[in-house]
C-alpha cells in the first residue's frame, strides 16, 4: 500500500532524550512524497508550544519543494542562468553577476536558502557596507557606497521573491531589512558661460563636434546617442527615436541591448540647430550609425571612448571635470529654468514620471519657487497700493 502524503503544517511536540522539546511541523514533501521537517526546540513543553505555533503561523499554505535545501550560492546561479537570462539586458545581466559572485557568494553563499532569515541578511549588509569592495579604493578602504548595498538589497530581494513564488522558501526574509537611503551625489552643471565655453571648445574637435552638440541640446543618455542609427532620425516629421542603448561588455565589445527603462523609448521632437547639424551629417554618412566608431564604422563610438573624450576636452577649456550624466543633468535644468514644465521633460529624458524629474531637479524647482514668490508679492504690492 502507497504511504498516504501527509498534509503540510502538520506538527508534532516530543521531549527528547537530551531534556530538551522538540517543536516539529512538516513543511514540505520530497520528489518521492516523503515529508520534510522543519525543528524549533525549547526548554519547556510550554515554550515548545509557543515554538510550534510560530512554526505553523510561517509555514502556513507552503509546500515546500526538495530544492529548497540548496545553497543560497547555488539558487542565485540558477535564478540568474533560468529566470533572469531573457528578462533584463545583457549589461544588467552581467551586473547582477558580478554582485552575486563577489558580494552575495563570498559572504552568505554557502547559508542554506530554507534557512535564511531577515536577522541574518541584516548582518549581511552591515557587513558588506563597511568591508564589501574586493579590492581597497584610492584611500584604501574596502566600504561600499550606499548605492551599491542598495543594488545588492534590490537584486536579492528579486531574486529571492521568485523563490517564494517556486515554494523555495516560506517568506522574503529580506522584508523587514534596512538598507541606506538613497543618497546621490550632487549635481554638477554646466552653467550658462560655462556651456558657452564647452561650446566653443567642441568646435576645435572636428570628429566629436556633432557628438556632444547633440547630446547638450537632447540630454540623451551616453548609451543611447551612441545607439542613433539613421533609421531613428525623421527629418520631415522633425523627430528622433531613441530604441536603443549601447554599453560596454565585460571582457570587452560592446552590448547593443534596449533602452534603460520602458519609458526610455520614445519619440523626441529635434530642436531646429540638431535637424540642421544632422542633416549635414547626414550626407556624408557611411554607416548605419549616426556616430560610429573613427577606426570601425560598422560599431557606435564605444561609451567609454565618450567619457575620455568628455574630460580631455573639459580640461581644455578648463571647465569643472564633470561626469558624462551631468551633460544630462546640465541640458535638464537649463531646459527647466528656460520654462519647460516637468511632464514635457520626462518625456524628452524618458523618465517613468514627471514626480521622479521634480524630484531629481528640486535644486531648480526651489529657485523656480522663489523666483514665483518673488513675482506674486510685486503682483500683490501693486494691486495694494492701487487700494
Amino acid at each position: 500500500m502507497a504511504n498516504k502524503r501527509r498534509p503540510q503544517g502538520d506538527g508534532t511536540i516530543r521531549k527528547r532524550n537530551d531534556g530538551r522539546w522538540e517543536a516539529r511541523i512538516i513543511i514540505g514533501h520530497k520528489n518521492d512524497g516523503s515529508p520534510m521537517y522543519k525543528s524549533a526546540f525549547a526548554k519547556t513543553q510550554k515554550s515548545a508550544l509557543k515554538e510550534l505555533h510560530q512554526l505553523i503561523e510561517l509555514y502556513r499554505d507552503v509546500d515546500l519543494t526538495e530544492e529548497c535545501r540548496m545553497t543560497l550560492g547555488e539558487w542565485m546561479d540558477k535564478w540568474l542562468d533560468e529566470y533572469m537570462i531573457f528578462t533584463v539586458r545583457e549589461s544588467t545581466l552581467d551586473s547582477y553577476r558580478c554582485l552575486a559572485e563577489n558580494q552575495v557568494k563570498r559572504f552568505i553563499g554557502e547559508k542554506q536558502l530554507s534557512s535564511l532569515t531577515t536577522a541574518e541578511l541584516q548582518k549581511f549588509y552591515n557587513k558588506i557596507k563597511k568591508e564589501g569592495r574586493v579590492k581597497p579604493n584610492r584611500e584604501g578602504s574596502y566600504e561600499l557606497a550606499d548605492s551599491m548595498v542598495r543594488k545588492i538589497h534590490m537584486m536579492l530581494h528579486e531574486a529571492l521573491d521568485t523563490a517564494v513564488r517556486e515554494r523555495l522558501i516560506a517568506k522574503n526574509p529580506t522584508n523587514g531589512t534596512t538598507i541606506p537611503k538613497t543618497n546621490y551625489p550632487e549635481k554638477q552643471i554646466l552653467g550658462d558661460e560655462q556651456l558657452e565655453t564647452f561650446l566653443e571648445e567642441i568646435k576645435k574637435e572636428e570628429y566629436w563636434c556633432d557628438f556632444f552638440y547633440v547630446e547638450v541640446m537632447t540630454g540623451l543618455r551616453r548609451g543611447e546617442i551612441c545607439g542613433l542609427k539613421w533609421s531613428d532620425i525623421d527629418f520631415d516629421a522633425n523627430k528622433l527615436r531613441v530604441q536603443r542603448s549601447v554599453s560596454a561588455k565585460k571582457g570587452g565589445g560592446l552590448n547593443i541591448g534596449e533602452t534603460k527603462t520602458n519609458t526610455g523609448t520614445r519619440i523626441i521632437t529635434m530642436p531646429p540647430s540638431v535637424r540642421e547639424v544632422l542633416q549635414n551629417r547626414k550626407q556624408t554618412a557611411i554607416t548605419e550609425w549616426v556616430f560610429p566608431a573613427f577606426l570601425n564604422p560598422e560599431q557606435p563610438i564605444h561609451p567609454e571612448a565618450a567619457y575620455r573624450k568628455l574630460k580631455v576636452i573639459l580640461k581644455h577649456a578648463e571647465l569643472p571635470l564633470i561626469r558624462f550624466h551631468d551633460l544630462r543633468h546640465t541640458f535638464a535644468t537649463h531646459a527647466m529654468k528656460g520654462g519647460v514644465d516637468a511632464k514635457t521633460l520626462s518625456g524628452i529624458l524618458g523618465h517613468t514620471n514627471a514626480s521622479f524629474t521634480l524630484d531629481t531637479y528640486t535644486h531648480v524647482t526651489s529657485d523656480m519657487q522663489k523666483n514665483a514668490s518673488a513675482v506674486v508679492g510685486n503682483m500683490m504690492q501693486k494691486i495694494m497700493i492701487k487700494e
